[in-house]
């Protein structure tokens, strides 16, 4: 039987950049999200040089796991955990678990996950009433943090969470960190580390190997659990740690037209997925109805993870 998913149209909204009398600094979004100017910690977003107290721990990180991805790895971790034969549970549930998960890959902030996927989602949900698939789409864009918990396997946070990039091809300079691929077993292979490698021009970033983490793992979920979001739903869950290409504009060369449409709403994601990282609570209770009927719409009762 085929589905027919009806995707969403891109309709693009120019951002609101005049500054409020009340704060010459703020930056307003869309339909009116304001952007903070300091992350939770008073220091600028995704700034990994600035002194704070969680940079060298953010740099140890990286090196580890531009050390660890290789096609090598990643191949195997796919094929393990494409299995989706580690828990089975609803979406909702899987939000709750998140609790436990710190992200320690992230400068900006270090409040429990669900915090961060209501503040996302709720932002985008002011600005974008209508799109309901979206609202969604940031609420569950990082379950795949569950990696770290036991009855995942309790991956190292390396193989979970920061920044995506693919391998099988020569590692951009844009990416954070760079310095620590020369550590790298794919760094000095002349198969890996031209600017195509295994790819070849317009090939698509669905034929391209991304390092392994949440972004994939969640990917892999929805797709094996026949979620019926539409593509740029999908996409955003797979690449919207992929920095290097949405904020960089990196690897651009790989992709095809369908990931050209595809980046414009993860464009439209990043900035709330970014920027809504406050210490501002969300009331679970009150906004659960609403996103329990969109998991309803767009998800089984009970996915296999």
């Amino acid at each position: 039987m085929t589905i027919l998913i009806e995707q969403p149209e891109f309709v693009e909204v120019e951002e609101d950049k005049v500054c409020s009398e009340e704060n010459e600094n703020e930056l307003v979004l869309d339909g009116g999200f304001v952007v903070p100017t300091t992350n939770a910690f008073g220091h600028t977003f995704r700034d990994y040089d600035v002194n704070s107290e969680r940079r060298d721990g953010v740099e140890g990180f990286y090196r580890i796991q531009h050390i660890n991805q290789s096609v090598d790895f990643v191949k195997r971790m796919r094929e393990e955990y494409g299995k989706l034969d580690k828990v089975e549970m609803s979406i909702w549930e899987c939000c709750e678990l998140l609790n436990e998960v710190v992200d320690e890959s992230d400068p900006d902030l270090d409040e429990p996950q669900i915090e961060h996927l209501l503040q996302t989602a709720e932002a985008i949900r002011k600005d974008y009433p209508k799109e309901g698939w979206l609202h969604l789409t940031a609420l569950i864009h990082d379950l795949g943090k569950v990696l770290h918990l036991p009855a995942f396997g309790e991956l190292p946070q390396w193989a979970v969470v920061g920044d995506t990039f693919p391998v099988g091809c020569a590692f951009d300079e844009s990416i954070v960190h760079h310095k620590h691929f020369q550590e790298n077993p794919d760094y000095s292979n002349p198969a890996y580390n031209t600017k195509y490698g295994i790819y070849s021009e317009g090939c698509g970033l669905n034929n391209v190997r991304m390092s392994w983490g949440h972004d994939d793992y969640m990917y892999l979920v929805a797709k094996g659990n026949n979620s019926t979001l539409p593509s740029a739903g999908l996409f955003i869950i797979r690449y919207h740690s992929f920095y290097a290409l949405h904020r960089a504009g990196a690897y651009k060369h790989l992709m095809n037209e369908k990931d050209i449409e595809n980046l414009k709403w993860l464009e439209v994601f990043n900035k709330y997925d970014l920027y809504s990282k406050s210490k501002v609570r969300i009331d679970v209770e009150k906004v659960k109805p609403y996103y329990l009927s969109l998991i309803e719409k767009y998800f089984p009762a009970k996915l296999r993870w």
